[in-house]
């Protein structure tokens, strides 16, 4: 699955990179028309902290009157904590002072609305939580003033209480993503989706994983429900790769467990996955009809069940489809005739932008297109190409851009979250590391860097810029006893990239269940800018495809490159393909590959 699609050889260009920047300036004044209003609000503030740096994501909901726009104040309590880099605001500091103030896309916040801003920190010493917070100049405490009396208009929907970590909390309920337990709101979407929601874990995925020894350690890990076919909507009973729950059986079922979001794969386009075999789909590639009435009709008509209204539903929409256009066509290295014709009937572009039109109607829906990886797009011939074509998807069919919330990359896929021995710039002996084998000339060695500069270009494309990037770090971690502790030796630029890259695989074209990989990072909001989460799209250990032909009912065929003993093609330099052998079909259960990943986890699973 995400089969890696390289068009090799030599290519030029700069990466394209853009840094936000602390905006200085002095304080923003209040309406007139706040003295008036109903005021009350309720921040939550997380941080994720490292040795003198952090990052903090701030969640505010608005408990008053409807306002047009906010300013968003507060102290730190150390003299030496900074904001250094911020998002979803203009941020001012004066000594300890830190003022926020709204955007031109979130300062309209009605009633129970909420917002979610961020930034990234430094700090010496101690890095302790702000206490206070004000909301154009009404401290926050979890309830109302009454403008009359300037007494409470309501009894408070959270205490200000203190959480474990010092900062307020409105529940005692951790998520996984490492922020409190809150109700996600009702009006008007949220910046970003996975802040201060705790996400849904799948009961069947979670009993999968407890049936292997130490599986409870990762278990209650927030992971996506794959819908690959059109019966996976009401559910599979006796399928050989998914469970017998269904959409709304999912849906009921995140409920039940007071989970704030869910994430489904959308992912059954005509012609599916045209590149690759092992996850071929059910629809030809002229049943555009037919995805759009019996496939993509139905989930949104579940989905939007008022029913489910105070649920986040995060679409993943169609793995490993638009970027099969610009590099897997006719006179492309891994051109096909399946690649050719989707192209050219448009199935995929109209597919894309009929799921995002209908699943974006719905106001608690945030839609997230796969956007490939950096080992597939990183080259200059396919990166700007690739995004053109996603947003010429994200305006067809009756779509707009605002019906994307952002993008996801690494989707199923192995490549590092960052290679801390190996930079993109480096040099060995006059010879640059992008001269290597391995890198072969890409602008990007690892999934982090790339996706921040991908969010760059596709906002420069025509995408809001507030689009959030999502990376799937299932079975990137690449932990266990042959990770590199640094870098490679300096006799050659390959030994160099060789010796210290954390991405142990044979090939970067090897994409099947890959021998060696381990569990990545845990699932995680707003960890790095521009970065929504880091997410577990692809449930650990459901195979990527059979290491030998296995005749099913699913659609789904036989890919040599998920074959261990196939010594490969031009796609990846006809090397071995470093696949797992007795694997079953593609989303089938797989528990020799859970063990394994479990077992090379980074970082290390106690």
């Amino acid at each position: 699955m995400n089969a890696w699609n390289n068009l090799t050889g030599r290519r030029k260009g700069a990466v394209l990179a853009s840094v936000g920047a602390l905006v200085a300036g002095g304080m923003v004044a209040l309406p007139a028309t706040m003295a008036q209003a109903a005021t009350g609000c309720d921040v939550q503030y997380t941080t994720n902290d490292w040795s003198g740096g952090f990052t903090a994501n701030i969640s505010i909901k608005n408990l008053g009157d409807p306002m047009s726009s906010w300013t968003l104040r507060w102290t730190f309590p150390n003299s030496s904590q900074r904001v250094d880099q911020g998002w979803s605001a203009t941020y001012t500091q004066s000594g300890q002072q830190v003022t926020a103030a709204s955007l031109s896309y979130n300062g309209s916040l009605g009633t129970g609305a909420s917002t979610s801003i961020g930034f990234n920190g430094s700090w010496s010493g101690s890095n302790p939580k702000p206490t206070s917070f004000t909301l154009n100049g009404v401290t926050c405490t979890g309830g109302t003033t009454n403008p009359t009396t300037g007494g409470p208009t309501s009894s408070p929907t959270s205490s200000p209480t203190s959480s474990p970590t010092g900062g307020p909390t409105s529940s005692p309920t951790s998520s996984p993503t490492g922020g409190p337990t809150t109700p996600p709101p009702t009006g008007g979407k949220v910046d970003n989706p996975y802040v201060g929601a705790r996400g849904y874990v799948n009961p069947e995925w979670k009993a999968k994983a407890e049936s292997v020894s130490g599986g409870s350690r990762v278990s209650n890990n927030p992971t996506a429900v794959w819908l690959d076919r059109i019966a996976a909507i009401e559910g599979t009973s006796g399928s050989s790769s998914n469970g017998a729950m269904g959409v709304r059986d999912h849906l009921d079922a995140a409920l039940a467990q007071g989970a704030g979001y869910i994430q489904f794969v959308i992912y059954n386009l005509p012609g599916r996955d045209c590149a690759a075999l092992a996850s071929n789909g059910e629809l030809g590639p002229d049943e555009l009809p037919r995805y759009k009435s019996e496939y993509i009709d139905p989930i949104a008509a579940i989905q939007a069940d008022s029913k489910y209204a105070g649920l986040r539903i995060i679409n993943i929409i169609e793995i490993d489809s638009l970027p099969n256009l610009i590099t897997n066509t006719s006179g492309q290295a891994g051109g096909t005739a399946m690649c050719d014709t989707v192209k050219a009937n448009g199935a995929y572009v109209n597919g894309v932008g009929y799921a995002l039109a209908k699943l974006g109607a719905i106001n608690n829906v945030y839609n997230y297109i796969d956007s490939a990886h950096h080992g597939w797009i990183g080259w200059d011939s396919n990166f700007g190409p690739t995004a053109d074509i996603l947003h010429q998807a994200a305006t067809a069919s009756g779509s707009t851009v605002n019906n994307v919330a952002g993008f996801i990359t690494n989707t199923a896929n192995y490549s590092a979250l960052q290679e801390p021995y190996v930079k993109i710039t480096d040099t060995v002996n006059g010879t640059s590391v992008r001269q290597s084998k391995w890198v072969d000339w890409n602008q990007y060695v690892d999934e982090l860097s790339f996706a921040q500069a991908f969010r760059q270009k596709l906002v420069s494309v025509g995408f809001n810029s507030n689009i959030g990037m999502l990376i799937d770090t299932s079975r990137n971690g690449w932990g266990g006893s042959a990770r590199p502790t640094g870098a490679g030796p300096t006799t050659s630029v390959d030994a160099y990239v060789d010796g210290g890259r954390i991405d142990r695989r044979i090939h970067a074209g090897n994409w099947c269940n890959q021998s060696g990989a381990g569990l990545g990072e845990r699932p995680t909001a707003a960890p790095a800018s521009g970065i929504d989460a880091y997410v577990w799209i692809k449930p650990p250990g459901e195979s990527d495809g059979s290491s030998t032909e296995i005749p099913n009912d699913e659609g789904k065929g036989f890919d040599r490159m998920c074959d261990p003993t196939y010594t490969g093609n031009a796609r990846n330099g006809n090397s071995a393909t470093g696949a797992l052998p007795n694997a079953p079909i593609s989303g089938a259960w797989f528990p020799a590959q859970f063990q394994q990943l479990m077992q090379n986890a980074y970082p290390p699973l106690s």
